[in-house]
């Protein structure tokens, strides 16, 4: 049983996939852990998306598959079920937080704003998803967040192979998380080596952060 901790300490980079067809779930899986990413995130968007965390799982079960977009208590026992490993929602809700209390389901939930993140700390939720960044002032906002209080975040919404590095040299970010490694059009098309290219250059510049700190 992974800890939420362990599951972040895995990769600095999880992949958030938006996947149409379950025919593309053995090929992106295969490329992604390949080019060296074993968590990944699943959107709860679309209708096999539960059906292709399952089939991951039991096809690849060095993976740590997740679920995202969870909006609704039910959902923790569904991802449960097929052997989601944690879950992320976009917000914060006391009703999800204790479902995925219930559940035993390692659960990160997203935050935006300072009063967001004090409701968090409250609930003594560490590791929360900083979402959606970009939109909502990126790094400065982050900065200001963690000078008040001590948590640690993911962000996630917006960020792609030009920006994602400037949000892991901040000490309160452990990973990032997006779509830019394997967005949804590229899967839907079968476009997997355009996806390793993409996984390929996003380790790339992981590696300059990682020699040059």
């Amino acid at each position: 049983m992974f800890t939420l901790i362990d599951i972040l300490n895995q990769n600095r980079i999880i992949p958030v996939i938006v996947m149409d067809n379950i025919e593309h779930a053995i090929p992106l899986a295969e490329t992604l852990l390949e080019s060296g990413f074993n968590v990944l995130e699943i959107t709860l968007r679309t209708a096999c998306a539960l059906a292709a965390i399952e089939k991951i799982n039991t096809q690849f079960p060095e993976a740590i598959v997740g679920a995202g977009t969870i909006i609704e208590t039910k959902q923790f026992s569904q991802i449960k079920s097929v052997g989601a490993k944690f879950a992320v929602s976009p917000g914060l809700s006391k009703p999800l937080v204790l479902e995925a209390e219930k559940q035993n389901i390692p659960y990160m939930p997203g935050i935006v704003t300072l009063s967001e993140a004090m409701l968090a700390y409250q609930l003594k939720l560490n590791y929360l998803k900083f979402y959606p960044a970009e939109s909502m002032g990126g790094i400065k906002t982050l900065r200001a967040i963690t000078e008040i209080l001590p948590l640690h975040f993911c962000p996630t919404g917006g960020l792609n192979a030009n920006n994602f590095i400037h949000y892991l040299t901040l000490p309160a970010v452990r990973c990032v998380a997006g779509t830019w490694i394997a967005p949804r059009k590229l899967i839907a098309k079968s476009l997997f080596d355009e996806i390793a290219i993409n996984a390929h250059q996003t380790q790339k510049i992981l590696r300059k952060l990682v020699f040059n700190p």
